[in-house]
């Protein structure tokens, strides 16, 4: 009998905030009792604890498998090879003709006449957790995907009939199994709502990202990772008129939905998007309202950045709407407005995702009718501005300017070769470039992709105010006026079929340029392999079998005579056909020009061994950034360690320690004692932002710096009143800028950089400046350095002038500072071969700091 009540005591201890349907659901829904509910099919009830992504793809494969309304699909995987499902949701007579129906829906989109088709289904996106910690909203999903499998009556066929609904209930599968398994296995069997527990507060790095700790949410136009692709690919398939994001916010605040604040849209938004947005509010606030629930609208977030999942449908002919729910983080939390239970979060998730079907039906027309109209009038809007595109240079990058066209074709945009050279705005662009027309449907789009904006009617910005994806690139580019010719051709940029070259045999030496953005890689694939090379520090000229090669600074050499892999030029053949970079023989030692190939100044190369600081303190975007670049484009497997393990390291394994963004004070003096006799003894150490404040303030990097504060001192602040407090903040900011360098082009971390500027990405306040030393200062901020997003005057004034990068020795190793992140988001190509170059080169220079 005694165990009998303890067995009986441990299930009201667990289920004691487990909420039945009838708490979700109002008492007159009307449910077909053959679907299963989610917990015949978890063993659960909803909320009761955070739901595996495993549990949630079986629910609705089980779905769909009992309801005649759903079509289940996986549209990709993510890294970690979890399936990204989409779930296709209609009238039951109406699915086996969804293929039709989504034809019909992009048909109005390029012809004006099928436009004016009445009757025709709004197509409703439902998103669900892009953050894997913010988990109330894939956990709502169970319950939207059950009530439209099961519900009957007169409500939910409407809603069928008039409406297709793609259902993502996990965006972020990755992030969400990650949290998922943290607090469910740091829940006891009695809830305990203290803030401070250990289920309400992660460990580094948190869930909110994917396996390589990127904000999926602002990845929707970088396209860095499986997920966004097979998304994005998705979207355009159906081209939605609602898109849902629904996200959590700390646990004392209430509830959030758009529109934001009215004056930070992106002013490429059509006005007529934001009445929209609006009329979809009332919706909402009608629904929370009838259950006393509070919330709050535009006075937070903003509609700027297109490459958030609520704005980027904005810029698409859509209306992209943001959900923020107070989080209970774990299942239950104390908050100023009392406790928090994950399951009233998860309610509050349904109620506007319920709201949202309303205002889909009550505005299908509206939202036909707009969306219609936006794309087909786009080329008229084209043909009013005093422009017709843009002109880019590809050059001899072929990697990254295919990576470039690549993107943009995966966003609906088209690139024309050009036939013939041009010189546009006193630039010459040669037949390797690319023209983008404003004239064709993503007219918008591309408009805000090239954008060069530095003027606001709101300076503050809840994310970047600049993102230039040619700057990204490194990519010279130019605006054509209209009434320019050109000659371009008919045929859009396709990806061009991987080239295949003539088999190597053996030669005295081999060679293959750095200019190519993946020669890292395949330099590094090679270097594990045993082959051995050199790096030529400055350019030369080396007989081949037909001709005289040229080859410039950072080129590598591959002589035969040092090999001692007998399978050598076997794997050369097989680098050069996998990387799509020619594999030159060379036939003499004695080049006509520059260096003979056994001269000491071809400096050996080794395959790097990296140590990647991370842990508390470190910013886990920035480590998760610079881990992705090197494990994607470079190859190379860094060791990441937490700040509290560092002391146990040997360093003298490692080539190369990276410090990102973050607060290295946790590091010990023995730690940092350590890291000092490294670089002595011949270690590279490379530190950006707070990385390489760490280096000035531990006395490595031979430089000064100015602070945060130091920058914001300068702004005037007499006779300011208490409300002029946010507005001088935002103007004190950088909240995510582009701004220009000037380059030393002959110093080995610029090699195959081919302008004498670089844009680099700029979100903090944070300088170092020029050092006094000479040939140290790689990297320099030009006399007019802002490129494109908002930087108050004050600011930019500070910053001209100021140092980028700077790299000198130090005993028989180097350090290099930079002040900005070369890998931001992933996607800056341009900036991002200065990190492998200081990989592979960093060891070649000698240069003294102050």
């Amino acid at each position: 009998m005694r165990l009998i009540i303890t067995i009986f005591t441990l299930l009201l201890s667990f289920s004691c905030l487990a909420q039945p349907l009838s708490y979700y659901f109002e008492e007159d829904v009307k449910f077909d009792p053959m679907i299963p509910t989610p917990e015949q099919v978890l063993g659960y009830e909803v909320g009761q604890w955070h739901v595996r992504h495993d549990q949630l793809v079986r629910y609705m494969e089980v779905l769909a498998q009992k309801s005649d309304r759903i079509n289940f699909e996986v549209i990709g995987r993510t890294h970690e090879q979890r399936p990204l499902v989409m779930l296709t949701i209609t009238a039951a007579d109406k699915l086996p003709k969804v293929e039709q129906t989504r034809q019909a829906h992009l048909a109005r989109l390029s012809d004006k006449e099928k436009a004016k088709t009445v009757n025709q289904p709004a197509v409703v996106w439902m998103g669900y957790s892009v953050h894997g910690n913010e988990s109330s909203g894939s956990n709502s999903a169970l319950l939207v995907a059950y009530y439209l499998a099961a519900a009957q009556g007169k409500e939910i066929d409407t809603l069928l009939n008039n409406t297709v609904i793609l259902l993502d209930p996990s965006l972020n599968p990755d992030g969400l199994a990650r949290f998922a398994n943290w607090a469910n296995s740091n829940r006891g069997m009695n809830l305990s709502s203290d803030p401070q527990t250990r289920e309400h507060v992660e460990s580094w790095p948190s869930s909110r990202t994917n396996h390589y700790w990127f904000d999926l949410n602002r990845d929707w136009l970088l396209l860095q990772h499986p997920e966004s692709r097979a998304r994005i690919a998705k979207f355009h398939q159906w081209k939605p008129n609602i898109l849902t994001d629904f996200h959590e916010m700390g646990p004392n605040s209430t509830y959030f939905f758009q529109p934001g604040i009215p004056t930070r849209k992106h002013p490429i938004t059509p006005d007529e998007n934001v009445s929209l947005t609006k009329a979809i509010a009332n919706y909402h606030a009608k629904t929370l309202d009838e259950h006393n629930a509070l919330y709050f609208t535009e006075e937070s977030f903003d509609d700027f950045y297109y490459g958030k999942g609520s704005t980027y449908p904005d810029v698409n002919g859509g209306v992209g709407i943001l959900f923020e729910q107070a989080s209970s983080r774990g299942h239950l939390q104390d908050t100023i407005n009392g406790p928090l239970s994950f399951a009233f979060t998860i309610k509050n998730q349904l109620l506007t995702s319920m709201s949202t079907f309303q205002a889909a039906i009550d505005n299908r027309q509206a939202l036909l009718d707009y969306q219609a109209s936006f794309y087909n009038h786009a080329v008229e809007l084209a043909s009013d501005e005093d422009y017709k595109g843009y002109v880019v240079q590809g050059g001899v990058d072929t990697a990254r300017i295919e990576l470039f066209l690549d993107l943009l074709k995966q966003h609906k945009i088209s690139a024309y070769p050009l036939n013939k050279s041009v010189k546009v705005g006193g630039k010459n662009f040669t037949t390797h470039s690319y023209f983008v027309p404003l004239a064709q449907p993503q007219f918008r789009l591309v408009k805000a992709l090239f954008s060069e904006q530095k003027s606001f009617v709101d300076n503050t910005f809840y994310d970047v105010s600049g993102w230039t994806l040619a700057h990204a690139f490194n990519l010279e580019f130019a605006a054509v006026k209209s009434g320019w010719g050109l000659d371009v051709s008919k045929a859009a940029w396709q990806q061009p079929e991987q080239a295949q070259f003539a088999t190597l045999g053996t030669h005295y030496a081999f060679g293959f340029k750095w200019d190519n953005y993946l020669a890292p890689k395949m330099l590094n694939k090679l270097l594990q392999q045993g082959v051995q090379a050199r790096v030529a520090l400055s350019s030369l000229s080396a007989k081949s079998l037909t001709h005289t090669e040229e080859f410039a600074a950072g080129s590598i050499i591959i002589p035969a005579g040092i090999q001692t892999n007998p399978q050598w030029v076997t794997l050369l053949n097989s680098a050069q056909n996998e990387f799509g970079i020619a594999i030159t023989p060379i036939t003499s030692g004695l080049t006509a020009k520059g260096a003979d190939l056994g001269s000491r100044t071809l400096a050996v190369v080794k395959a790097p061994k990296v140590l990647l600081v991370g842990g508390q303190g470190t910013s886990q975007y920035e480590v998760g950034e610079v881990w992705y670049y090197l494990d994607r484009f470079v190859g190379v497997a860094p060791t990441i360690v937490e700040m509290e393990r560092f002391g146990n390291l040997e360093l003298s394994d490692y080539s190369h320690i990276v410090l990102a963004h973050g607060n290295y004070n946790k590091l010990s003096d023995a730690d940092k004692v350590a890291i000092k006799s490294w670089v002595r003894k011949g270690g590279v150490i490379w530190g950006h932002k707070g990385g390489a404040k760490f280096l000035v303030d531990q006395q490595l990097l031979k430089t000064s710096y100015l602070s945060r504060q130091d920058v914001a001192s300068a702004f005037k602040t007499d006779g300011l009143n208490y409300g002029d407090k946010d507005h001088l903040s935002g103007r004190q900011r950088i909240a995510g800028a582009i701004f220009n360098t000037k380059v030393d082009l002959t110093h080995p971390l610029t090699f195959s950089l081919q302008r004498d500027t670089l844009p680099v990405f700029k979100n903090s306040t944070w300088l170092l400046e020029m050092s006094a030393a000479p040939f140290v200062n790689v990297l320099q901020y030009t006399q007019k350095p802002l490129l494109a997003g908002f930087t108050d005057d004050v600011n930019v004034e500070q910053v001209t002038g100021a140092a980028g990068l700077v790299a000198h020795s130090y005993g028989r190793g180097n350090v290099i500072g930079m002040t900005d992140n070369p890998v931001f988001r992933g996607y800056w190509y341009g900036t991002s071969r200065l990190l492998s170059n200081a990989l592979f080169f960093g060891h070649t220079f000698r240069a003294n700091g102050q």
